[in-house]
């Protein structure tokens, strides 16, 4: 138990409940690749991390974080399918042909609809219908980058940093694997009818046919998303989306020496996380799952529980031990509502924290009467400083 003081009170961390279940994951699956992270989608299981929150450059992978904003445009309704695009001098040199990079060729002075160019950017990679976007949704690519991280902000990434909307090399533009996935799921649940261009196979412009540059998608393996990018810095990086059946895993990868090598380890990760777990049912929706310490209450404590059932995904082959704990800053001050937020479930494989979820106060709980709240504060007086 571990208690850390803030002004009168402290966080509590309490030992909820053990299982039978697994060893760390780094024990149990070894990649080439420098950093990964991988999640099942659905229930936010982390089935494998090695190094995840080490800052890597994105290269193209933040391409992603471009069309997060395009796409959040297009559900807010600022931006439409038809809105027409104008192809600058700036795009067109520092994105186009002449670049050397990934292109959709576009003409200079030419117009193009912003369906067209999300076809692009997502599957050719198109550096020019990224500063296209930028430049028309921004006024210039700096403008655009600058919003880039504000929202990515806004949606919990904390730590990455986009300084253009291509991932070329610039410094102070980073991200990190656990980001990544995140940024991806992310997308996956709020954009479902723009999400499908990352399965797209190929995509015809200026009668030039361009393939996806995604290799998971030619395996045969459920893949439908979502980028690949490459820098010498970082190595050969990839963020895949598999599903098969009623499960969906995410992985972030960076670091691998080749084309090939990304291809395959991509392919093994995800292989081997659709086969390698089966999902455990914690708690059912509705359960209490656990209480926390009121501070001049009605009553000593209050239930907690989750918004809908609590599952994980645990390995099949080897089984250790498990545990959850329910994190909190407390006691909690009266009164409290139902449905406020109270506390973190936090569950554990062997040493590695494998998901979070948020708990709830399952009823509400008034302020106590005087002589409850002084009974409270001359417990806090005696044995406070004690946790």
């Amino acid at each position: 138990m571990t208690r850390a003081f803030s002004r009168a009170r402290f966080g509590v961390l309490l030992l909820l409940l053990s299982f039978i279940v697994v060893p760390a994951q780094a024990q149990l699956y070894e990649t080439r690749a420098d950093t990964a992270f991988m999640v099942d989608a659905e229930t936010g299981t982390i089935l494998f991390a090695k190094d995840p929150d080490k800052l890597i450059p994105p290269a193209s992978l933040a391409k992603l974080m471009t069309m997060e904003v395009v796409f959040n445009a297009l559900k807010t309704g600022r931006l439409t399918m038809d809105d027409t695009f104008l192809v600058s001098e700036n795009a067109w040199r520092s994105g186009g042909a002449m670049s050397g990079g990934s292109t959709m060729f576009a003409e200079l002075g030419s117009s193009i609809r912003l369906e067209d160019l999300i076809q692009g950017v997502i599957v050719q990679s198109a550096n020019d219908g990224c500063i296209i976007i930028a430049e028309g949704m921004a006024g210039s690519e700096e403008n655009f980058a600058q919003f880039m991280t504000e929202r990515a902000r806004q949606i919990g990434l904390e730590r990455s940093v986009f300084v253009n909307s291509t991932g070329l090399p610039a410094e102070g533009q980073f991200v990190t694997a656990r980001e990544l996935v995140k940024l991806a799921r992310h997308m996956w649940a709020e954009y479902p009818e723009y999400y499908r261009f990352y399965a797209q196979p190929d995509f015809t412009w200026n009668n030039i046919l361009q393939r996806n540059r995604n290799p998971l998608l030619r395996m045969d393996i459920g893949a439908d998303g979502m980028k690949t990018g490459f820098t010498t810095e970082s190595g050969y990086g990839i963020v895949g989306s598999v599903a098969r059946g009623d499960r969906r895993l995410f992985v972030a990868m960076s670091g691998m020496t080749s084309e090939a090598q990304r291809a395959e380890e991509a392919r093994r990760i995800l292989d081997w996380g659709m086969r390698a777990f089966e999902r455990s049912d914690i708690f059912a929706e509705g359960s209490v799952i656990g209480e926390a310490r009121l501070y001049g209450g009605a009553q000593r404590s209050v239930p907690l529980r989750a918004n809908g059932p609590v599952s994980i995904f645990v390995p099949t082959m080897s089984r250790d031990r498990m545990s959850a704990r329910i994190v909190y800053r407390g006691p909690v001050d009266a009164p409290v509502e139902e449905g406020q937020q109270i506390a973190t479930l936090r569950v554990w494989i062997g040493d590695t924290m494998s998901q979070e979820t948020p708990l709830y106060a399952a009823e509400s709980v008034p302020t106590g009467q005087i002589h409850q709240r002084a009974l409270d504060a001359v417990q806090e007086l005696l044995v406070g400083w004690l946790r």
